[in-house]
């Protein structure tokens, strides 16, 4: 078995070098060939990627609460009015004024008498009597005249006498007086003027402490630290190696990928620790293949795209510890290199398809 691994590493060279074969091999030992790389050193960039520049900082106004008197009504005067004041008083006056009754006292009559002619003498034409002899057939014609005296008539009346004028007697009649109550006025009215004082409120204000002003202030620049590697030491000379035979086979790195992702998890880079970065310490200067496989399940673009990532991965942090990129292979080979049946159209356990899914190194040459 040891030969035929012998005689793998040694096919597996282009024939170009064929002529140039290891001297003196010992049967049953494997070696690689290896061309003296450039050695380089990692040196430490620090890039701005971002230059340093002022800022204006606007520092916002301050205010204060401060309380104070304020004048909200002035003072003023007002007039006021005093009302008269009024008393009383008892004032007599005549109610009824002093008069007279007057009595009549009628005249006294005493008697008398007096004649008076009441009719005066006269005397008159009468007719007398028709004449018995008369041949008259008027009896007026037989009749004659004789003018007739006769006496005045007298006649005596009672008279009265005045023995005494009729006259008045007057009585006099008191004059009546009463009361009545009269309003006096104790004082007039007035006007009197009052001031009326200021009225004062405290109110409460913001008033400006500080107006709003603005610091400038100094942005540093951005920097980022980037590890490049400087050729120290020319390399190009080609020599065989010997290593352990199991180790130009692929060998498994038993990386547990999260489904789907590239990105190794802090127990995958404690895989490559322990199991690559020991083989790679104790054969420097040898290049070694990563290989990254999928199953089957997905499409084989996918796949394919996703076990290069993987590998690459790999690569990549291998770098990151110092490794040379030019003696490193990220290959991702999908699901062309299935290990078992289980391929596109065959129905296979999860167990059978975990097979599939694996991450490999092996030692090859330079």
């Amino acid at each position: 078995m040891r030969k035929f691994l012998f005689s793998l590493a040694v096919l597996s060279a282009t024939w170009g070098y064929a002529q140039d074969l290891p001297s003196n091999p010992e049967p049953g030992k494997c070696y690689v060939r290896c061309t003296t790389p450039d050695v380089y050193v990692n040196e430490s960039v620090t890039v701005t990627i971002k230059p340093g520049y002022s800022v204006l900082k606007i520092i916002p106004a301050t205010y204060k609460t401060v309380t104070e008197r304020v004048l909200v009504k002035e003072e003023s005067k007002k007039l006021r009015i005093v009302p008269e004041e009024w008393g009383t008083e008892k004032v007599a006056y005549v109610s009824k004024e002093g008069a007279h009754t007057l009595g009549v006292v009628p005249a006294s009559f005493g008697r008398g008498s007096e004649t008076i002619e009441v009719k005066p003498a006269y005397a008159q034409w009468e007719l007398g009597a028709a004449a018995p002899d008369c041949d008259s057939g008027n009896p007026d014609d037989c009749r004659y005249w004789c003018y007739k005296g006769y006496p005045a008539e007298f006649q005596t009346i009672e008279t009265a006498t005045l023995e005494s004028a009729a006259r008045t007697s007057k009585t006099p009649v008191p004059e009546k007086t009463a009361t009545y109550t009269k309003r006096v006025l104790v004082s007039p009215a007035k006007v009197v003027e009052e001031v009326v004082p200021a009225v004062y409120e405290e109110i409460t204000r913001t008033v400006l402490d500080k107006d709003a002003y603005t610091v400038e202030e100094a942005v540093p620049p951005v920097t980022k630290t980037y590890t490049k590697e400087v050729l120290k030491e020319k390399g190009g000379l080609t020599t065989w190696k010997e290593v352990e035979c199991s180790l130009v086979t692929y060998q498994a790195l038993p990386i547990n990928w999260n489904l789907g992702s590239a990105t190794l998890t802090p127990q995958a880079k404690g895989i490559i620790d322990t199991r690559l970065l020991p083989v790679l310490a104790q054969n420097p200067g040898v290049k070694v293949e990563l290989a990254s496989h999928t199953d089957s399940q997905g499409g084989a673009s996918s796949n394919q795209e996703l076990s290069e990532r993987r590998a690459k991965a790999v690569a990549q942090y291998l770098i990151s510890k110092g490794i040379n990129s030019s003696l490193l292979v990220a290959n991702g080979y999908g699901e062309t290199k299935l290990k078992n049946r289980c391929k596109d159209g065959v129905s296979c356990t999860s167990r059978e398809h975990a097979v599939n899914r694996r991450t490999e190194f092996r030692l090859i040459n330079n």
